[in-house]
Order: structure tokens, then C-alpha cells, then sequence
């Protein structure tokens, strides 16, 4: 941290290097502030300081820097941004751990709206596409569902962990603008649901959505998604095993079993 003597006493400070942009379709620009420091500062913090008073280095006021969070306990993934290079959660990123100067850049998997504020459309379409959830028909109380082994249970609950982030998409060299692969988080939340007791009557369904273009046959295997997710969730675990189930699914379907 930068440090400068005034009165005789140390004051530290902390420098932003900010790449921002100001429309969807503009070019993006880079913007640098300095703020006092604060123990336990995390870079939510550091930007909404720059929020209440947007001046950048050069003394200018400027348009505050915009960006999304919500839950601020590493729970929404809405402030996933690439933070000194990384892909991970602005809300857990702590100033005393990060290497000055912090810089801020948004995800490139993902269109810009503005500044670090991005567009994860792609992702949830991709949920979409592979049913992410359990159907239930009616309204009425169904009575209790069959129970789940335990050892079932606690992988499974390992899967449910995922946030929606996108950092898994943002590491991951086959997620881009020429490809429509839909990434390992789509392809881990599969598996969550075809091991649910009510979930995987569904099972079928789900598997036929992962052998279309843009399904798992994407995968280049690089494991960059399991080392980036910030919960931890093994995703290489899981799209292996979806790469078995849709095997056998497809012999299944060339046997007409």
C-alpha cells in the first residue's frame, strides 16, 4: 500500500485501476482512483467509497463507477469481475490480500452493460435449456418424497452450492463468442437434478439437451472451471459422469432399449 507522512503520522491508501465503458457498444477505458484505507476493506467497500465520491486521480469528478452486488456474503454471485487478473467475487476479495494496484476489470465471457456490470443471460439460458429445476404438477400437498441416501445426499448438496456466478464460464477457454457451448455450471446443475428422487423422472430429457451442439461434447477438459469456482463444486467430477450417463444414454437409444 501506498504510504505518505502528513502530521507526522502514516497514512496508507489504496489505488484502483478501473477499466470501464460507458455504453453496451462504446469503447472501454481505463480509469484510476486512490482511497484512504480501512482494515478489513473488501473491494465492495472500495467501490462504493468511490461511489459516494467519484474523483478519480487527476482530481476530476466523474460518473460514479457502476457494477452489481446484492447479498454481499459470497451467496448471489452478482459481483462476480475479474479482480487482478482472477475471476471471482468482489464481496470476498479483501484489499489486505490483493497486490497494489487492484485492478478491476468486467468479465469478457459475458457482454458488457456498463463498466463492470455484465449481461450473464447466456448462463441462465443455459439452465434453461437443461431444465435446471424440479417439475412439480398441481398445487396440492403431495405427501413426503422418497428420501435420498446419504451418501447421495452429500455430494449433491455440494452441487446445489452453485450461485450462478459465472466464474466457471469466464475461466473456462471454451465459453466464448464463437462457440455456443453451454459450460460446466449448466452441465453440473444436470447432475444435481437427475439424482433428485422426484428430479430425475426427468433424467432423460435432461441428457438429450446435453448431447446437442453446445453440450458437453464442448468441454476441452482444461479443468480451469474446478479450480476457479469460488464454492469449490467439482465440476470436472460432475461433467465427467455426465459424460458417461450420456453415453450410455445414447447406446441405450441405438438399441432401442
Amino acid at each position: 500500500m501506498a504510504e505518505t507522512a502528513v502530521n507526522k503520522q502514516t497514512v496508507k491508501s489504496v489505488k484502483f485501476v478501473i477499466t470501464r465503458q460507458d455504453k453496451p457498444d462504446s469503447p472501454s477505458y481505463i480509469e484510476e482512483f486512490e482511497l484512504p484505507y480501512r482494515p478489513g476493506m473488501n473491494v465492495i467497500s472500495a467501490l462504493m467509497e468511490i461511489q459516494r465520491n467519484p474523483v478519480n486521480t487527476s482530481g476530476k469528478q466523474i460518473a460514479p463507477v457502476c457494477w452489481d452486488s446484492n447479498c454481499l456474503e459470497e451467496v448471489c454471485g452478482a459481483c462476480s469481475m475479474v479482480i487482478n487478473g482472477k475471476p471471482r467475487q468482489a464481496c470476498a476479495a479483501l484489499v489486505d490480500q490483493l497486490e497494489q494496484p487492484i485492478r478491476l476489470e468486467p468479465m469478457k465471457t459475458f457482454p458488457v452493460v456498463r463498466d463492470l456490470v455484465i449481461d450473464r443471460d447466456r448462463m441462465f439460458k443455459a439452465l434453461k435449456r437443461v431444465k435446471a429445476w424440479i417439475p412439480i404438477d398441481g398445487t396440492y400437498d403431495l405427501g413426503p418424497g422418497p428420501r435420498m441416501a446419504e451418501k447421495k445426499r452429500q455430494w449433491a448438496y455440494e452441487l446445489s452450492k452453485c450461485m450462478t456466478c459465472g466464474v466457471c464460464l469466464e475461466a473456462c477457454p471454451n465459453v466464448n463468442d464463437k462457440t455456443d457451448f453451454i459450460g460446466p455450471a449448466a452441465i453440473s446443475q444436470v447432475r444435481l437434478f437427475n439424482a433428485h428422487p422426484t428430479g430425475e423422472m426427468n433424467k432423460e430429457e435432461r441428457l438429450e439437451s446435453l448431447m446437442e451442439d453446445g453440450g458437453i461434447e464442448g468441454c476441452g477438459n482444461s479443468q480451469n472451471c474446478v479450480r476457479a469456482c469460488p464454492k469449490g463444486i467439482p465440476l470436472t467430477t460432475s461433467i465427467a459422469e455426465m459424460n458417461k450417463d450420456t453415453t450410455k444414454h445414447m447406446f441405450k437409444r441405438w438399441l432401442g432399449a
